[in-house]
């Protein structure tokens, strides 16, 4: 098989050498706070179950000649790797031998004319396609679901993988949509440029998907969202080409720019992206502190961004999830008892991009800001030990799944005067749905705005034997109804997909629904892109989405 379909395991994250296994402390403080349940190891591809692919003759040979016969694959391998994203659901499906939604075939083009004219057979074909950068989705965004069309190929993006052009006056970068963090980090390095977004996801997630999800990382209260750096895109639709962006900024009525960000391949497909771009820092510096509450965390943090003095990395864990994390790190009791001593319960970490003399300066002028909250410094080997470690999670989880723990994650973002209402709601909400199999319930602020913050709930519990996925379902839809209840936002970045799909009325209303599936008429008429995604189509009862869920 070609490696450039070899890179992700097949029922886990990325390079499974990567994955370095539970320390016993750790193995010991999970049996002892959380439970496990019955371990489990994946089984071999060669044994995940495919529908048989569905694929018609003339929809083959309309592909083959789009892209080319080699770039067509309908492989068991191929498909299984294409058939789900990384949300927990996902690994547990997939752990267990399941691909239900495998695509009839996954398809390569190598460029933009080569996506138009895949758009164009599957039009005429009857033929679904789901876009397909790094395959992370955590909420159903890249399932091949087929809708009402008898068929669906994955679009895999990743031969579009160049650095288009630099414009180092401008400071903006031009790339296709199938390059990875690290790589387009590596292209701009060589300008002695940086984008400087690094979502968890880094490694796997490409460009396009950033776009395509209104992505943000982990560095965002510096650098913006993506979205917030894209100035221009280019994008096949069933409809057409749409090139949107130029000049500086525009006053020519609504942002269509804005509406294919964040549109998840259900509008079109990206092909090119303008981005923002900055000099490559001089200096980075992450460093821990501590704070006696979550209360005075929050108000530190509030108090940086509105001041003008937040620096670019910006985190703030609760009590659990900073007794969680010290307990896992291998902190030593004497460590621990300090912090006990002193009051501590929550940790953050800051960092700072940037020269030597613009880092001191915003690095002095945040710490006078925090010493009128009770900021405890840890210094710089909290935040290197972080840092070393901010893309490792998908990695631990593969290792908590196999000792039979249940692991996912959500996010929201919430007004600063709401913030403590819905981090108590989610809590509660998340704990009660799981309380036959009481759960660690950990969040931590991050993407600090003027008027708001997100919140990252991360959550474990001991896995049921019985049935893993209502389980998780159970949970997910008590924590979104208190999303709702208390006027956060059913997602921040990790996008709508299938998982929040239905609670859109709730976030825009069902005019706003109404709106965007009147987009998708005009760009997508025959509504071959994406299926069941973003908004459910018309006269679809909420709730029926063509999902295993």
């Amino acid at each position: 098989m070609d490696a450039v379909v070899d890179d992700m395991a097949h029922a886990g994250w990325g390079d499974p050498a990567r994955r370095t296994g539970l320390p016993p402390h750790a193995a010991a403080w999970l049996a002892e706070h959380v439970g496990t349940g019955v371990p489990s190891t994946p089984v071999p591809l060669a044994d995940v179950v495919a529908r048989p692919s569905a694929l018609p003759v003339d929809a083959r040979d309309a592909l083959q000649d789009a892209v080319g016969v080699a770039h067509v694959r309908v492989d068991h391998a191929a498909r299984v790797r294409h058939a789900a994203g990384r949300s927990y659901l996902d690994l547990v499906r997939l752990r267990r031998g399941e691909a239900d939604d495998a695509p009839d075939a996954v398809v390569l083009p190598g460029s933009a004319a080569e996506v138009a004219a895949v758009l164009a057979a599957c039009v005429r074909t009857g033929t679904a396609v789901v876009p397909f950068g790094g395959g992370t989705s955590v909420v159903g965004g890249v399932a091949g679901l087929r809708g009402r069309h008898a068929a669906v190929v994955a679009l895999d993006l990743r031969r579009m993988d160049r650095l288009v052009a630099v414009d180092p006056v401008s400071r903006t970068a031009v790339f296709e949509p199938g390059v990875r963090g690290p790589a387009a980090e590596e292209a701009l390095a060589a300008h002695g440029l940086t984008l400087g977004h690094l979502p968890q996801s880094f490694e796997h997630a490409t460009l396009g998907g950033y776009a395509a999800t209104r992505s943000a990382g982990q560095a965002s209260t510096g650098y913006g969202r993506f979205d917030d750096l894209v100035v221009g895109l280019v994008v096949q639709t069933p409809a057409g080409e749409l090139r949107l962006g130029r000049g500086a900024a525009s006053a020519a009525g609504p942002s269509l720019l804005g509406l294919l960000l964040g549109s998840e391949g259900a509008y079109g497909v990206v092909t090119e992206v303008t981005v923002r771009v900055r000099p490559l820092p001089e200096v980075r510096r992450h460093e821990g502190a501590f704070f006696r509450s979550w209360a005075e965390g929050v108000d530190a943090l509030r108090a940086l961004e509105q001041a003008g003095v937040a620096p670019d990395v910006a985190r703030l864990s609760d009590p659990d999830e900073t007794r969680v994390q010290l307990a896992l790190s291998g902190a030593g009791r004497l460590t621990r008892a300090v912090l006990r001593a002193r009051g501590a319960t929550c940790l953050a970490v800051l960092g700072w991009d940037g020269t030597a003399a613009s880092v001191g300066a915003r690095r002095a002028a945040a710490r006078e800001v925090l010493a009128q909250h009770g900021v405890q410094w840890a210094g710089t080997g909290v935040g290197a030990r972080w840092e070393h470690g901010r893309f490792d999670g998908p990695y631990l989880r593969d290792d908590l799944l196999d000792a039979g723990v249940l692991v996912e994650t959500l996010e929201t973002s919430a007004t600063w005067s709401r913030l403590h209402e819905v981090h108590g709601a989610v809590r509660a909400a998340l704990a009660g749905a799981l309380a036959g199999t009481p759960p660690v319930v950990m969040c931590h602020v991050s993407h600090l705005y003027p008027h708001g913050a997100s919140l990252y709930f991360t959550v474990l519990a001991r896995q049921s034997e019985t049935d893993p996925v209502g389980q998780w379902q159970r949970a997910k839809a008590a924590a979104t109804r208190a999303l709702v209840a208390t006027g956060a936002t059913v997602t921040h970045h990790h996008a709508v997909g299938v998982d929040h799909r239905d609670a859109m009325p709730d976030e825009v209303g069902a005019l706003g629904v109404e709106v965007l599936r009147a987009v998708k008429a005009v760009l997508d008429p025959a509504g071959v892109l994406n299926p069941g995604k973003l908004v459910a189509p018309a006269g679809e009862p909420v709730g029926q989405a063509d999902s295993p869920a």
